[in-house]
């Protein structure tokens, strides 16, 4: 079986290892240095350590008049906190005036399960992705979290890395001329029915994915997005289903579910004579409770696949009864809209 470690660990220690050789480099935490992995860092360079408490939104502030002074800082805290809490500081101290600072979130995305759901960050990639100028990074495993502190140390520029709380198994140290490199995929598989894209924790669920078509007799290529921030187009573009007079490319995305997308990216790289639009369907969160009442049961039969205008649609021709039903289905995420695209030749 493959090493596992968490992202996190990797991180912890490449802060160290990198200490000598960058005399500048000042790490910055908001009170959670044993769970950032910065801890040891603490231990070993006690000047270049600040722990500034329950107070990351200061923090980021420190670290933006830090870099003004020549130095590298790296802020660490939870990507709820980093991300959500300080996010006003990140844009307008960091971002704004361009300064070298590394904004980090531990613990992002669905590994955090034991944390509970406030501290289970999605939005934090579609927040830094948000802000100009900002390069967002979220490696997959121990062997790229260590390419990506490579990379990142000698960037000059605002960033955002995130960190995985769970330890995850090695992925990319036994591709073949795997190279990291910022703001370009890694094609982790070759194949030629179809692509699976991914990023950070989600790219080895896609590789095992890749494993069970390859069973069933689909060749599955799998790209890694490393960085999601630039977003490597190029990639996007080599693996986008256009449509041509033999068959039609399949393209999959895979990432744990928040609140932001590249279709508009890809959208702006289509090449000219091929138009795609996105289309809403419902999709059914299984397994059903078994406390879903019979007109529950029979409305999601009903709906399940429609596209999101025909539902509304729908239930209103139904009736009150079935719009507050379908709410409430909503509501629990029994029910929700994916988005679907469909490629369009003109």
């Amino acid at each position: 079986m493959a090493e596992k470690k968490a992202t996190r660990a990797v991180y912890g220690e490449m802060l160290v290892e990198l200490a000598e050789k960058y005399p500048e480099l000042i790490v910055l935490d908001a009170d959670l240095s044993s769970a950032t992995m910065t801890k040891d860092f603490a231990k070993a360079y006690p000047e270049r350590f600040l722990d500034m408490g329950i107070a990351e939104a200061n923090m980021i502030g420190v670290a933006a008049g830090l870099a003004t002074c020549g130095k590298k800082p790296f802020a660490n805290s939870f990507a709820m906190f980093t991300a959500g809490r300080a996010y006003e500081q990140v844009r307008n101290s960091v971002a704004y005036p361009g300064l070298n600072v590394k904004c980090v979130g531990s613990h992002g995305g669905l590994s955090v399960g034991e944390d509970g759901a406030t501290h289970q960050c999605l939005e934090d990639l579609a927040l830094m992705s948000a802000i100009p100028g900002m390069t967002v990074v979220n490696p997959c495993d121990g062997a790229e979290m260590r390419q990506a502190v490579l990379a990142l140390i000698d960037y000059d520029g605002p960033a955002y890395l995130r960190l995985g709380r769970m330890a995850v198994e090695y992925v990319t140290d036994s591709v073949p001329g795997y190279k990291f490199e910022l703001g370009k995929a890694a094609k982790l598989r070759e194949g030629k029915d179809l692509t699976i894209c991914a990023t950070g924790l989600m790219v080895q669920r896609a590789l095992a994915a890749a494993e069970l078509l390859e069973a069933e007799g689909i060749s599955a290529r799998v790209l890694d997005f490393h960085t999601i921030k630039p977003l490597d187009g190029e990639a996007l573009l080599d693996a986008a289903p256009l449509l041509d007079d033999s068959m039609m490319k399949l393209l999959f995305f895979v990432r744990e579910r928040c609140f932001c997308t590249i279709f508009d990216v890809l959208r702006a790289m289509l090449p000219a004579g091929v138009r795609y639009s996105l289309e809403e369907r419902i999709t059914v969160c299984s397994p059903l409770p078994p406390d879903l009442s019979a007109q529950e049961r029979e409305l999601i039969k009903l709906i399940a696949g429609m596209p999101a205008p025909t539902v509304r649609k729908v239930t209103a021709q139904l009736g009150k009864k079935a719009s507050s039903l379908l709410a409430g289905l909503m509501e629990r995420d029994l029910l929700r809209p994916s988005v679907v695209r469909r490629g369009l030749a003109e």
